[in-house]
């Protein structure tokens, strides 16, 4: 199942199942997609896993950092 996040004014999808969503509108294959509000984008859910390897926890806090644009 996707799962939605609001996280300020982003918009966080992912999948709960560990699996790759899709954008419907453009076919894109994502780990997980951030959008901004209001969000004009839909996903669903793919039969391909997420790869544990391709980012780690630690790779995933540095990009939210970036993201927010929280500096240390």
């Amino acid at each position: 199942m996707i799962v939605t996040e609001e996280l300020g004014d982003l918009i966080r999808h992912y999948s709960d199942s560990g699996f790759k969503i899709r954008q419907i509108e453009t076919g894109i294959v994502y780990d997980d997609a951030v959008d901004i509000t209001p969000c004009p984008y839909t996903y669903e859910e793919t039969d391909e896993p997420i790869d544990p390897e391709e980012a780690t926890v630690e790779d995933k806090a540095e990009a939210y950092d970036i993201l927010m644009g929280v500096s240390e």
